[in-house]
């Protein structure tokens, strides 16, 4: 709800100081440069080493998954994504915006992502594995040396069968806690905030999940689910909003990457710069990537997140400095978009302050053309994404349109090299959308184009 002071200034005091605000506040798509990027590691932070523990993790529970989850069985259990050229998307999109985009422009398709079809396979998924592993060795009936396939037997899922683990959600880490859980054997609960696909909730149930639904967005599910797991000792709270767990698991994205970028020869250097699109919610899936990133290429890799125009919240709370301290609600703001794995009205704190230097940019998209963006890439590569997946076309394009685009290209990167620079949209979901709803979406992008 809008207010009249905001942390002891008003509106207009705010929008002075941030002149950008005022388009923010009229719904506007902007393109914003982080005055803070300047990429240092920071030592009292997470390290590599943690992100490389977290990576060990994961090639541990490798033969368990492969054996429960029969679609991972071809990669051994390792959850990954293919990273695909995409130039005819490329080509129609300069032409349909005329607008010259040098580089050439790849697809990271977490999109398509094993068990549950989005980049929270990868946070959500790693963090139950975690909270499972540590119960187990607790309880000594695992040990590090064992063979994890293991953890399918009746005796383990009898064991996870007496905790739960709650989350609270939009749809797609709802999909990846629910359905990881409720295979090991956990009791959970998402709470899910209203603008949550039907769909999402109906699979849940069928997978055996206790869906608690919420007439209010993403912070009060997330503080529902909070306050139903202190009061039980033995259930386990995923907190979207602060969890280090979340947060490590999507940051393996960035080794897993950095060997799929040399399998294709592409090189990432200062002369061949590397570009990452992510689309943005509270934060924590593209911060983890892009913490992991900047670990991996440092000053050679630039990092863009995208918001819709209605939920701009880790914009307002880094060009602020407030993070979770202000929401885009007291700057009224709706928070309400077709983008609902992105309508979030307060951005996480703890992604916030760890990526302030370390992301270059955000910029906002109006629903409509994520729409057109989805039906572009149909009809081009014969690939769907869900409407808040497409994001991060629209912040490329950007970045050669917009004037606060083109400075930062001409702050950060040699006019010779842009012909050198490997753009990566990271689709972050849309394979486990019904058919039906797709053609929706397939539909509504062609009536816009018409």
């Amino acid at each position: 709800m809008k207010t009249d002071v905001i942390h002891g200034k008003s509106i207009d005091d705010w929008k002075n100081e941030f002149p950008l605000l005022s388009d923010m506040t009229e719904l506007k798509e902007v393109f914003w440069m982080n005055p803070k990027y300047k990429f240092t590691e920071d030592p009292s932070s997470l390290t590599m080493e943690d992100v490389r523990d977290a990576e060990a993790r994961l090639a541990r529970f490798a033969p368990y998954i492969a054996k429960v989850f029969q679609e991972t069985a071809k990669d051994n259990g390792f959850i990954e994504s293919q990273l695909v050229s995409i130039p005819k998307m490329q080509e129609r999109i300069e032409k349909f915006y005329l607008n010259e985009l040098p580089g050439q422009l790849l697809l990271k398709c977490d999109s398509h992502l094993p068990i549950s079809g989005s980049i929270k396979a990868r946070g959500g998924i790693y963090e139950v594995l975690k909270y499972a592993e540590e119960l187990a060795l607790k309880h000594q009936i695992l040990t590090l040396e064992d063979d994890y396939s293991r953890l399918a037997e009746p005796d383990f899922t009898e064991f996870f069968s007496g905790y739960s683990i709650a989350v609270g959600s939009t749809g797609n880490l709802g999909l990846s806690i629910g359905i990881m859980s409720a295979k090991l054997g956990f009791k959970v609960f998402v709470h899910m905030s209203a603008d949550a696909k039907q769909w999402k909730k109906d699979l849940l149930r069928e997978k055996g999940v206790t869906v608690v639904e919420h007439a209010s967005d993403f912070s009060e599910a997330v503080a529902q689910g909070r306050k139903q797991a202190s009061d039980d000792p033995n259930m386990y709270f995923v907190d979207d909003e602060s969890s280090k767990h979340l947060f490590l698991g999507y940051s393996v994205a960035a080794l897993r990457l950095k060997k799929q970028l040399e399998e294709q020869n592409r090189r990432v250097d200062e002369e061949h710069p590397l570009f990452v699109y992510l689309p943005c919610g509270v934060g924590g899936g593209p911060g983890g990537v892009t913490f992991g990133l900047k670990l991996v290429f440092g000053d050679n890799v630039h990092c863009f997140f995208v918001e819709p125009t209605h939920s701009p919240c880790m914009l307002l709370g880094l060009m602020t400095g407030l993070h979770d301290e202000v929401a885009v609600q007291d700057f009224g703001i709706d928070n309400k978009t077709e983008a609902d794995g992105l309508a979030v009205g307060r951005p996480s704190a703890f992604i916030g302050k760890v990526i302030e230097n370390k992301i270059s940019g955000i910029s906002t998209v109006e629903d409509e053309k994520l729409f057109t963006l989805l039906t572009i890439l149909a009809d081009t590569e014969e690939i769907f994404l869900e409407p808040s997946a497409l994001a991060g076309f629209s912040s490329y394009v950007e970045l050669f349109s917009s004037e606060a685009g083109k400075e930062y290209l001409r702050n950060h990167i040699l006019d010779t090299h842009l012909k050198n620079v490997t753009h990566i949209i990271w689709g972050t979901g849309g394979s486990m959308v019904p058919e039906r709803e797709m053609k929706q979406y397939y539909e509504r992008g062609k009536r816009t184009i018409g």
